[in-house]
């Protein structure tokens, strides 16, 4: 604001805060100024002092200060509150003699009279200065203080509202709300009867209290109830069984809520809550806290006369858990009332009856006079009478309904089923007592009867709201008010007793509008009201004192959204700028005639007048309203004060008895309803009134640059539209809705479309009046744009208008306005006239259909006033400020919207009028709520090409389809599938346009170029606008008109269902496209159940896709998971079938082919069989393994046509083996048979294990039979031949027949060819070695970058190693050139991570080699005689994967090569840095072979495996060989070394003791033991660790090492070993290691062993190993 003060030449205009004060309404009234030195932000009026809270947050106090200690005459106008200097002030509050104020910190001081404890503060009569008081908050351990928003002071009592929005009460009576007995209360307390609910605001009045709530919304139902009384801690609720139905009852006494009267301070019990009821619309005390029930005479009309009664005295103090319950029969006898105690003050039976007499003569001579809806409520709140007209028992029936709603007993059962008597029978007698003829004490005086048939009579005239309404929104009321739970079986009741649930979880909730942004204010408001009633001015229809809060039923549903209190009355404002008044009329201070006004009325204003501001006096109230100019009017209404009166005089006056209501005062007038104060338009911009005492004062601002006035027009605007769109809402829509005929009218879908439009009109009317309340606010106090909410939150007024507009368009659209006029006419009647009201227009004899439509747009004009008034302020501000920036971007939004919405209007409109011409039939199945015409070619502007000469074509195209209509069909191309291109003009000399659909392409032709350009945009334009998810709804033709050509692209995300014969009719495709063809990743479905998701090209599906087929016989899918090429699954994939087999490989053209896994059998067991090999379409043909777990049994070889067919070798889970040829699936022909025993037949065969026809049969000590077999093996077989011995004669013994196994099996070379095929063509070759390898490195980048890609898709993350090696291989390493050291090493190590992942065709190679070699050599394949096999078949590999590398490496030697060592001069330049440089000794060079490069990749994975077979062939040899370690290991180390023969000269001396003492050596004596050679020992244990032939010889030559090391520093020399010094060293090292399978590990370096080893250093290492071990096992011990 600074800038703007200094941008204003004018140096009066930049004033704020002007403070005027006057009293009364005379025409000659002038309101003086005030002058301070800085803005007035606040005022607060006593009854003749006022406090003034200024700009900066300082206090100055005005008046009569009797509290100030030297306070003179001479005093000046204003006393600055020096106390509170130091602190910033944010609100004050005055009392009739006491003053507050609330500081920033929410700290509150307190000043004045405290006589009765309204300070706050114990021990002093009066306060002369502010002086804090600390609200305390006992509830948490340690007490902690409490914040305060806000203070409201009355007479004797302070209000503090927390800003946990609680209330706080200190002071003294009934109007601090708290159950206490005991006044003053010194020490602020917290009002608990409204604990758990969000108080807006509090009022005090004189001697009563006001607080504004927020209705319980669904969001607060999770707070637990209060269930204790805070005061003497016992229960609120209790619930009695009682046969067939259950008590809830909340009638909770507290014994410590007796109040002191006025008349000398005898106890007196709190009046009852509430007087006999015949209207359901009155509240009991909310059923969510305590209620404080208690006998008590009430006070009258009049004020208590001195003379104490005797009885007060008497008053009982019992609870009503202590009185003595009634004798049912004697009480069923009497007629159901029994009193309990003798000697009771209460009337006797006889007077009750007579009472009850009197009161149903009463409301019946009442319902006879008055017709008003208000008749109804005589009725007992659940509605069950079946008369309307109350007998004298209905009357009695609701008497009680009273009653029992007075002690709060719920009785859960309608009245039908109790009769009366049975009723009263279980009502505690206390309960009849109190519900009693209340306040009849003792006499029957008029004046008392007369104040009860006038209240009765008031609370029926009361009842002038909209019952619907009232119905409507009491769900959301149930939980303010307690009631009975009709209807509520008590079963379901004693459930919820036992689950602890209050009785107020059962109430229905709901109802609540959802709040749309919590920063907006709420309008879901009640109105609660405590303290005393002598006037009406609690609200609640009678004149009984409150000392609790209790919910205003008549104003629930009126958005209050302020309340004030007078002396003796209260006002409401709401948010629809109207005032409610209730309480003493004597001087027409409630602003309408009726007196005195026990319930709220509407004060009676000029239509037009809308009120936002009120204030009450003592007996006068100020009303600031809005007129028809921006400048704010204010009204008041009340006593005229004369000029000259003396102030005392009138006080005194205001004092008297004001019972007689309509009596003036003496001399004194006043006004019959509000009048306007001529001078308020001096004033300027009024923002606040204050009254108090007889004094008014008004704050108004100067206009500053405009500011001020525009924000007092937006304001003022946004009250009236909301004031607008309330009438529309309840004269037209809500009547409208409640129409019988309408749903028959309407029929199922336009109906639906109403209830969603008027609904949207309800949000927005919501927004607008929570916006109105929001603006309102910010003029009272801040007056700035950051209190402008609609700036920060313009995206829910834009989309509440957005989507309010779309459903207008909609139901428009389907000429809902034309069927709405029929019903609305029998309701409006042929008169228009209140349409035509509410539009604001005098048009003549208009359409009712035409004003229907017309209002509700209605709406949509207002964004245009946004913008307007939001320009406006901007313009207040320098343009390059933020303000202007913010309130700039917001109006042009507004100015946008407003723009889009009138192009919907019109589309719609446009569109409706086109159904209105077209033919019916058609318009039924076209016609759709969201459907907008573009444009249609009725004017032939558009054929179709190569059209029959009578054909009638009609293209109609809609914002989602094109609609290709003709004679009676027509079809409807979606946009979203639709592509369209223009036809060159040169070659046809037509103008025409090629559109392609996913089904079907045909041409258009046009009339001329610029019809084509017409259509060609329109159409891309709305298929633009159906891609971007409008549907055209959003932002239709924005671009229409201009230049640019929208071209939608041409791939795209759409959804679309197949209708055409062929492999996709009917199924649903949605994903991606391209050019009418499915392309990308989609979703394709048919109606039969199957369902593809992946990836498709070219309308087929191709690359990674999943597929589900449901199986019918067996009601299970077959599943299948893998790559697709046109259409058929083709590459590697998982199928599962519904059997439960599952097929693991190859696929090609939708067949089993190339090499795959069949697993059948359960899924959850082991597979009873699984084939792994080669596949031809879709059948077992090539090498394949099969494994028959069922039978135990194992083949390995040759396939035909899922038949074994060729060599093949069989081994059984028995040990047995079989090689040879099969046929037909059986062993036929020559073959080898061996069992575990080494018994071996060599012969012919004729089926699985039968022998037949010639062969020789061979045992295991070399015996044999040769001649003619027959039989099955291992159950008698016949035989026919010789028999012989050779071991007989010596001569033989040439002719020992060693059966040579493995020329009757599969080579090596032949196995799983189908593997390495796969490879090769991987890399781009049909054969092996036959191809490019620049086109093997681009295809390796290609399934690398789209496996990850893959990879990435799925749930399954990678590890993060495992995408670095991703991403290092991405890179294609330098592949030809001359292969030097260094890249030889590159390409090993990229070797080693190619091999790491199967995404990598290597790595794929590797891990499906892998997994075969497991499949054929674990479980019943580890069978010894499969070791030379199996070693052939690894050495197999490596030359095949050898052969790829060489390809992939052109330049690399094959085998045996050599690789130049780097040149010496290379060398030398390394020298100096040369501690990495690889391999310094001077070799010949790298010799290149495959088991060198590879077996370190491939031999870790094959170990298991291979090893085993090792060790069972070895087992033997192993057995003798580890039974001689074993005891030759129990010899101590000397003894042992001796026994081997080792020279003593090499035998250790000392041995180091442990590692912690370094230094430190201990001598070898007789019995050490496992010390000597300890580290050589150490080191050749690790050879059991390796895997590789060279990884294990290196561990031998280290073992070499260190026993050399050992020996030099034994000798200290240097020294060369001869092989017969060394073997014996060795032979004890090796025997010292104890390995277990020295025997495997030997051979399996022998034959794994890189053939350019052999003769080197590390061959004759290996050979003293080998001859250790063949030592070793012959070793005898001597």
């Amino acid at each position: 604001m600074e800038t703007q003060r200094k941008s204003s030449g004018d140096e009066d205009a930049g004033e704020r805060g002007l403070l005027h004060t006057w009293r009364g309404y005379s025409c000659g009234i002038t309101p003086e100024r005030l002058l301070l030195p800085r803005p007035v932000l606040q005022v607060a009026l006593g009854v003749r002092h006022g406090v003034l809270l200024v700009e900066g947050g300082q206090v100055y106090s005005v008046g009569d200060l009797p509290w100030k200690q030297n306070q003179g005459p001479a005093l000046e106008k204003h006393t600055l509150e020096s106390v509170l200097s130091g602190q910033r002030v944010v609100a004050v509050a005055a009392g009739s003699f006491h003053s507050g104020a609330v500081t920033e910190d929410g700290g509150v001081h307190m000043w004045g009279d405290n006589t009765s404890g309204q300070c706050g503060l114990s021990g002093l009569l009066t306060v002369p200065n502010p002086t804090p008081v600390a609200l305390l908050d006992s509830d948490t351990t340690p007490p902690q203080t409490v914040p305060v928003l806000e203070l409201a002071c009355g007479e004797q009592h302070t209000l503090a509202l927390s800003a946990q929005r609680q209330v706080w009460a200190w002071g003294s009576g009934s109007q601090l709300g708290l159950s206490t007995a005991v006044f003053p209360v010194w020490k602020p307390q917290k009002v608990q009867h409204l604990a758990g609910r969000c108080v807006l605001q509090v009022a005090c009045g004189a001697s009563h209290s006001l607080a504004l709530v927020r209705c319980l919304g669904p969001q607060d139902i999770h707070r637990p109830p209060v269930d204790k009384c805070r005061q003497c801690n016992q229960l609120l609720y209790t619930m009695t069984d009682k046969e067939d139905h259950v008590i809830i009852s909340d009638g909770h006494y507290c014994p410590l809520g007796v109040e002191l009267t006025e008349n000398g301070g005898t106890l007196e019990t709190m009046a009852p809550l509430q007087e006999l009821k015949t209207s359901p619309s009155e509240p009991v005390a909310p059923s969510q806290t305590p209620t404080v029930v208690s006998p008590a005479p009430a006070e009258g009309a009049d004020p208590p006369s001195d003379t104490t009664r005797p009885q007060d005295s008497e008053t009982e103090d019992l609870t009503l858990a202590d009185r003595p319950p009634p004798d049912s029969e004697t009480s069923a006898a009497k007629g159901g009332v029994t009193l309990g105690v003798k000697g009771s003050p209460y009337p006797d039976e006889q007077a009750v009856k007579d009472y009850l007499k009197k009161l149903s003569e009463n409301t019946q001579t009442g319902q006879a006079n008055s017709l008003t809806p208000g008749g109804l409520h005589a009725l007992p709140p659940a509605g069950d009478l079946t008369s309307s007209t109350p007998t004298p028992t209905s009357t009695l029936n609701s008497l009680v309904a009273s009653c029992a709603s007075v002690v709060g007993e719920r009785v859960v059962s309608t009245y039908e089923a109790l009769s009366f008597r049975k009723m009263m029978n279980y009502l505690p007698s206390g309960a009849v007592r109190s519900g009693g003829p209340v306040g009849l004490t003792g006499a029957d005086s008029k004046a008392e009867r007369v104040r009860l048939e006038d209240s009765v009579q008031a609370k029926k005239s009361s009842s002038t709201g909209d019952i619907r309404e009232e119905e409507a929104e009491g769900l959301r009321r149930r939980l303010s008010l307690p009631g009975l739970l009709s209807q509520v079986s008590p079963r379901l009741l004693r459930k919820a007793a036992r689950s602890r649930t209050r009785a107020i979880a059962l109430t229905p909730l709901g109802g609540a509008a959802p709040e749309a942004q919590d920063v907006f204010p709420t309008l879901q408001t009640e109105v609660w009201s405590w303290g005393h009633c002598q006037h009406g001015q609690l609200g609640h229809g009678d004149n009984l004192d409150r000392s609790q809060p209790l919910c205003i039923k008549s104003l629930n549903n009126k958005e209050v959204v302020r309340v004030a209190a007078g002396a003796q009355h209260s006002l409401a404002v709401t948010a629809q700028s109207q005032v409610f008044s209730w309480g003493s009329n004597s001087c027409g201070q409630l602003g309408h005639m009726e007196s005195p006004s026990t319930i709220p009325r509407l004060a009676k204003l000029s239509e037009g007048i809308r009120v936002w501001d009120v204030s009450a006096g003592e007996k006068h109230t100020l009303l600031l309203a809005d007129g028809d100019c921006i400048q704010p009017i204010i009204y008041y209404s009340g006593q005229q004060v004369r000029e000259g009166t003396d102030e005392s005089a009138a006080r005194e006056s205001g004092q008297r008895d004001e019972g007689e209501g309509e009596e003036t005062q003496a001399g004194g007038s006043f006004t019959q309803q509000p009048v306007l104060l001529p001078f308020c338009m001096n004033l300027r911009y009024v923002s606040n009134v204050f009254a108090g005492g007889q004094q008014c004062t008004a704050l108004s601002d100067r206009n500053v640059m405009g500011f001020i006035a525009s924000l007092h027009e937006l304001a003022s605007a946004e009250r009236k539209f909301y004031c607008r769109l309330c009438g529309i809402k309840t004269q037209i829509i809500r009547p409208l809705l409640e129409l019988e005929s309408l749903s028959s009218a309407l029929g199922q879908v336009v109906l639906g479309l109403l209830l969603t439009l008027t609904g949207r009109f309800s949000r927005l009317c919501l927004l607008t009046g929570r916006h109105a309340a929001s603006l309102t606010a910010n003029l009272r106090r801040g007056r700035d744009v950051d209190g402008l909410l609609v700036l920060d939150n313009t995206s829910v007024f834009l989309d509440s208008y957005h989507e309010y507009c779309v459903a207008l368009g909609n139901f428009l659209v389907m000429g809902g306005f034309q069927t709405l006029t029929k019903p609305s006419l029998d309701f409006f009647g042929k008169n228009v006239e209140l349409l035509q009201r509410l539009l604001e227009s005098s048009q003549e004899n208009a359409d009712a259909a035409d004003l229907l439509v017309a209002l509700f747009y209605v709406p949509t004009r207002h964004l245009h006033e946004y913008g307007r008034l939001l320009l406006k302020l901007a313009t207040c501000f320098e343009v390059s400020s933020q303000d202007y920036q913010r309130l700039q971007d917001s109006c042009s939004k507004f100015e946008y919207l407003s723009l889009q919405l009138k192009r919907l209007r019109k589309d719609a409109e446009y569109t409706f009028h086109f159904w209105k011409s077209f033919p019916g039939k058609m318009t039924d199945s076209l016609r759709k709520p969201h459907r907008r015409l573009i444009c249609e070619s009725s004017n032939k502007a558009l054929t179709l090409q190569n059209a029959g000469r009578f054909s009638v074509n009609w293209f109609i195209l809609f914002n989602d389809a094109l609609v290709h209509a003709q004679f009676s069909t027509h079809h409807v191309f979606p946009l979203a599938t639709l592509w369209v291109e223009p036809i060159p003009e040169e070659n046809t000399g037509q103008f025409g346009l090629r559109v392609i659909t996913p089904e079907e392409t045909f041409t258009l032709l046009a009339s001329c170029p610029m019809e084509k350009a017409k259509w060609h945009r329109s159409i891309n334009q709305a298929v633009d606008q159906a891609l971007s998810g409008g549907g055209g709804q959003e932002t239709m033709s924005i671009s229409a008109g201009s230049g640019q050509k929208l071209e939608p692209p041409i791939s795209r995300t759409a959804s679309y269902t197949f209708y055409k014969d062929g492999r996709l009719k009917e199924a649903t495709y949605d994903g991606r496209w391209l050019a009418g063809k499915p392309n990308g990743r989609g979703v394709l479905k048919w109606p039969d159940g199957r369902l593809y998701t992946g990836m498709f090209k070219n309308g087929l599906e191709d690359g990674f896709g999943e597929f589900i087929a449901p199986n019918k016989t067996l009601s299970k899918n077959d599943h299948y998971q893998g790559h697709w090429k046109d259409g058929k699954m083709h590459g590697l994939g998982t199928y599962r079938y519904a059997s439960g087999e599952v097929y693991d490989g190859s696929f090609q053209d939708s067949m089993r082919h190339g090499h795959g896994v069949l697993r059948s059998g359960k899924l959850n067991t082991s597979s009873p069989s699984v084939f792994i090999g080669q596949w031809l379409q879709d059948k077992k043909t090539g090498y394949g393994v099969f494994d028959d777990i069922t039978k135990g049994e194992k083949y390995m070889g040759m396939w035909q046509e899922h038949l074994r067919q060729g060599t093949g070798v069989v081994v059984t889970q028995f040990g047995l083996y079989y090689e040879g040829a099969f046929r037909d699936n059986k062993m036929m022909g020559t073959g080898i048979l061996l069992s575990e025993d080494d018994t071996t037949y060599e012969g012919e065969f004729s089926d699985d294990w039968t022998l037949s026809g010639k062969g020789v049969l061979t045992m295991a000590n070399g015996d044999y039979l040769e001649g003619s077999f027959s039989g099955e093996w291992g159950s008698g077989l016949k035989v026919a031949g010789s028999y012989f011995k050779p071991h007989l004669f010596e001569t033989d013994k040439d002719k020992t027949r060693v059966v040579k196994l493995g020329r009757l099996c599969v080579s090596a070379d032949n196995k799983w060819q189908a593997v390495f095929e796969e490879c090769w063509s991987q890399l781009g070759c049909e054969a092996p070695g036959r191809g490019e390898s620049w086109k093997a490195w681009e295809n390796i980048a290609v399934a690398l970058t789209a496996s990850r890609r893959h990879v990435h898709d799925s749930p399954e993350a990678l590890s993060r190693s495992h995408s670095r090696i991703l991403e290092s291989l991405e890179v294609i390493p330098q592949h030809d050139g001359p292969i030097t050291m260094n890249r030889y090493h590159a390409i090993r190590l990229y070797l080693i991570k190619a091999c790491d992942t199967p995404l990598h065709p290597l790595g794929r190679l590797v891990e499906t080699l892998v997994a075969v070699y497991r499949m054929t050599y674990v479980g019943v394949g580890a069978n010894r005689r499969l070791l030379p096999q199996a070693v052939k078949e690894i050495k197999s590999y490596l030359s095949r994967i050898f052969q790829i590398v060489r390809f992939l490496f052109p330049d690399l030697p094959e085998e045996g090569g050599l690789i130049p060592e780097p040149s010496a001069i290379l060398q030398e330049k390394k020298e100096p840095g040369a501690a990495d440089a690889p391999l310094q000794s001077p070799k010949p060079g790298r010799v290149v072979s495959s088991s060198a490069l590879l077996l370190p990749v491939l031999l870790p994975r094959l170990y298991p495996p291979l090893f085993t077979l090792y060790a069972l062939d070895k087992e033997r040899e192993d057995d003798v060989y580890w039974e001689c370690v074993l005891r030759l290991n129990k010899q101590p180390d000397l003894a042992l070394l001796a026994f081997l023969g080792v020279q003593q000269k090499f035998w250790p001396v000392s041995f180091p003791v442990s590692v912690v003492a370094l230094g430190e050596k201990q001598q070898v004596i007789s019995s050490t033991k496992d010390a000597c050679f300890a580290s050589a020992v150490e080191t050749l244990q690790q050879i059991s660790t390796t895997f590789t032939p060279s990884d294990k010889l290196q561990v031998i030559q280290l073992t070499f090492e260190e026993i050399t090391q050992e020996v030099q520093a034994l000798l200290k020399q240097d020294f060369l070993w001869s092989m017969d010094e060394l073997f014996p060293v060795f032979l004890y090292v090796v025997l010292r290691a104890r390995i277990r399978n020295l025997g495997s590990e030997v051979s399996l370096i022998e034959d794994l062993m890189d053939p350019c080893v052999q003769h080197g250093e590390h061959g004759i290492m290996f050979t003293t190993l080998k001859a250790c071990y063949y030592q070793i096992q012959h070793e005898k011990i001597t």
